[in-house]
């Protein structure tokens, strides 16, 4: 894999990416490597399925806020 290493003044990079104070007026390393390809990772990996839920639904109560007597019941 390729990559490219160059030290440049952190104020020019300050146009491009937004970098903390302590950077900007300091020499840095800057490293460009490539990045993976998201949709072929994604394309690689087969979708995972939860085995001991099969046929099961999640009804819409689920994503209900909890009573006052569940959050107590938590320590919430």
């Amino acid at each position: 894999m390729e990559c490219v290493r160059q030290t440049v003044s952190g104020a020019l990079l300050n146009n491009i990416i937004n970098l903390p104070l302590s950077l900007r007026n300091n020499q840095v390393e800057v490293i460009v490597m490539p990045l993976v390809n998201s949709e072929s990772v994604e394309k690689s990996k087969p979708k995972r399925q939860l085995g001991f839920a099969k046929g099961a639904e999640v009804p819409d109560s689920f994503f209900e806020p909890l009573s006052e007597e569940d959050l107590q019941a938590w320590g919430l």
